[in-house]
């Protein structure tokens, strides 16, 4: 037997390696999708979960920061619109979804808006 037939001989040997070596080709797919998991997919979901949280327990009196950097307090409420006083006698609706963040006592800018 020359050596090409040798070779042949020996690559052909039995299909049973053939389902492992399948299997094992998912393995860095698998890998790779529980790290988009874990550093991507997670972590926004739960930023998610928050800001809807926080959307829900805004209430009159708040001060908040809009997603378009003004800073005022809550004076009206519906479903989806807010109203911010965002100095003395001016008043802007902004939709709900469009709050960033709700200021605490003490934070910069919690102060000086509105009043």
């Amino acid at each position: 037997m020359d050596f090409i037939g040798y070779a042949y001989a020996m690559g052909s040997g039995g299909s049973g390696g053939g389902n492992a070596g399948g299997f094992g080709a998912f393995i860095p797919l698998i890998l790779m999708f529980a790290i988009f998991y874990f550093l991507l997919i997670r972590p926004q979901q739960k930023k998610a979960k928050q800001h809807k949280a926080m959307l829900s327990a805004v209430r009159k009196g708040d001060k908040v920061v809009t997603s378009g950097g003004l800073h005022g307090e809550i004076t009206g409420i519906t479903e989806d619109v807010l109203t911010v006083e965002i100095a003395p006698k001016v008043r802007v609706k902004v939709s709900r979804g469009s709050i960033a963040g709700v200021l605490k006592r003490g934070e910069p800018g919690a102060d000086s808006t509105g009043s």
